[in-house]
Parts: C-alpha cells; structure tokens; sequence
C-alpha cells in the first residue's frame, strides 16, 4: 500500500479515501468495546495504517507533500471521531444493559432459608448438656473397630452367645463396624486411671432395619468409675437424666436384666409420655416405654484393664439417641429421620 502512496498523487489520494473508508464502516460495525480498541491500535497506533501513511509523506515529491499531509490529518481526525463515537454508543449500551440487571438496594432484601439442627443432633447435643452439667466429659471413637474392643475387652468372648444380639457387620474376622459405643469406654479406661466420668455418643451399625430399626443409628453410652460406686448413684444419674430430657414429673422404674458387661444389670422404662400409663399402641398396652439399659461394670471388664476390682467400682448405661427423639417428638416410623424430606426436618 505505501508503494501506491509514493507512486503519485492521483492515486496517494484515492488510497488515503481508501483507508478512512474502511476504517470509518469497521468501526460502524463494531459490537464490543474491545473490537474498538483493535480498530484504534490497527489505524492509529504506533505502527497503525495511518500513522505509517503519515509518516511516509515525506518521501514524495515536494509538490505533492502539502496535498498528501492534509488528507492523511483530515483522515486521522475522521477516524479519531468515529472510534469516539463508537466508544460513546457502546458504553452507553452498556450503562443500559447495567442499570437492567442492577440490584435496586432500596428494596426489601430476599429473606435466605435458615436451616435449623436435625432432631438426631438436637437430643444428642441435649443429653451430653446434661451429663456434662453431672462432671461427665465427651469422648469419641473409631466408628471402624476392632473385635478386641468391641466384644473381647466387654466380656463378650468369641462365640459368646451374645454376639448373636449384635447383628454385627463384620469387615474381616477381626475388624467390625461398631455395633455400639462401648468400645470408646474401653479405650478412656485403657489410658487414665480412676477416677473416670465419660459419656460417648456416636454411629453404630447393626443388620437391622424396620419401623423401628434402621442399620445404622445413634448412641449415647455413659461411663463411670471411682471409689464407694453403687447402684443407688446409677440410678440418680439416669432419673436426672430423664425428669431433665422429658419431664420432672415422669415415673421411672428400672426391670432386671442381662448384658455381658454389667453385672448386675438393669432396662429402664419410662411411663408412656402418650398415654401417660393408661395403656396405647406405642406401649402395647403396658402403660410403659423401654429408653435405656444399664448396670455396674462387671468386674472382668475391669480385670481386663487393670482397674483393682476390690477399690473401685463403676456404672455403665446406654441409649439409642433415635429411640428417645421418637418418644420426644411422637415420631412412630425412624426411617423418617432418614429421609431428608424438609416438610419433616423443618418441624424442629
């Protein structure tokens, strides 16, 4: 192109038009301030189509610089309003399209969902307040256990017939997924001497799954040793636990019963909070509800530790943290806790 411009003036003029031509319908066609800037550099940049033109005005001939200098300034003026203008249409569309989109702060805010504690959580963190208000601490555990910890260490040794109450999903012979959290109690006892005063709430995993009975659910085990421990202590720290959780008016009882690590052995009912002892469906007529089992450490447990079975003496209980939220809340299915359905979870 600067071969033409340097050959002669007739056709200097006509290429020079040329450029402003196809510069001005560029710009005129540009859609975005960036193609705008493109356009600039391209034409009127340092190395640009119009600045080189001007540039080389100095090699005509001397009769026709005068000529080529003003149409090259006239060129880059037209030019120079043209990217002007584009730059002004642009930014206004765009002020346009902004000011559509923009959020109006004058107006009232969306309200955001507040989520809210799941029933499960709720009663675990409201029965671990009460044991902590008593002295207890917080323990936690390996939800992934070994048999040792899980049977062995609990008086329940291979082939004892209560395995057979765990319902047990074994991972290989000798790793299981905790059928409760006693093994937590084992292991605090394995590393401090008395005295001890833990609850440990947690997962467990059990074959089972119905109504009332899903493979895995929640626990909360409790822990205590020391000297001059009877069962009288027992059963205060549990009725505590039950005028504290449900009402301090409710009647408790606790029936005889059998589990390999306490001797002797206890199930705790409650006076049914739906009928209030008259007799219903949920407690089969009985008038009572069955929450939790309990009992003084056998001392073989104790033996297995360490622990001087003729100084000290301990008590143990355990609860199912969905079995309590049930009778708390009147739920009749536990599969509901599951479900993740928000009509549910947005009751509590």
């Amino acid at each position: 192109m600067i071969q033409r411009v340097v050959a002669g003036s007739s056709e200097l003029d006509q290429t020079i038009e040329q450029i402003q031509e196809e510069a001005l319908s560029a710009i005129a066609d540009a859609k975005e301030m960036e193609q705008v800037n493109t356009l600039s550099v391209k034409y009127l940049g340092r190395k640009g189509v119009v600045t080189m033109y001007l540039r080389n005005v100095s090699s005509l001939p001397p009769e026709d610089r005068r000529e080529a200098g003003r149409k090259g300034n006239q060129a880059k003026k037209a030019i120079e309003e043209g990217l002007k203008a584009a730059a002004c249409r642009l930014s206004s569309k765009a002020e346009e399209k902004a000011g559509a989109d923009a959020i109006d702060v004058t107006l009232p805010g969306r309200p955001a969902p507040a989520g809210s504690l799941h029933p499960i959580t709720h009663i675990t963190r409201r029965i671990c307040d009460i044991f902590v208000k008593m002295g207890f601490d917080i323990a936690e555990g390996p939800e992934v256990e070994a048999d040792y910890y899980n049977f062995e260490a609990l008086n329940i040794p291979k082939n004892h017939p209560a395995r057979d109450m765990q319902d047990t999903f074994y991972i290989s012979e000798n790793i299981v997924l905790r059928t409760h959290t006693s093994p937590i109690q084992v292991r605090i006892m394995e590393r401090y001497a008395p005295p001890v005063r833990v609850v440990a709430p947690g997962k467990v995993y059990r074959c089972d799954s119905d109504l009332t009975h899903t493979p895995m659910f929640h626990q909360v085990e409790g822990l205590l040793v020391d000297e001059h421990i009877s069962f009288g202590d027992l059963k205060g720290v549990l009725t505590a636990l039950v005028h504290q959780l449900f009402d301090e008016h409710l009647s408790l009882r606790f029936r005889p019963s059998f589990f390999p690590f306490t001797e002797p052995s206890a199930e705790v009912d409650i006076l049914c909070v739906m009928c209030r002892g008259k007799g219903c469906k949920v407690c089969s007529g009985t008038g009572w509800l069955e929450v939790l089992g309990c009992g003084m450490v056998h001392p073989a447990v104790f033996e297995n530790l360490g622990y001087d079975t003729t100084r000290y003496g301990g008590f143990a209980f355990g609860m199912g943290v969905e079995r309590l939220a049930m009778l708390k809340y009147g739920i009749n299915d536990i599969r509901l806790f599951y479900e993740n359905d928000a009509r549910f979870l947005r009751q509590f």
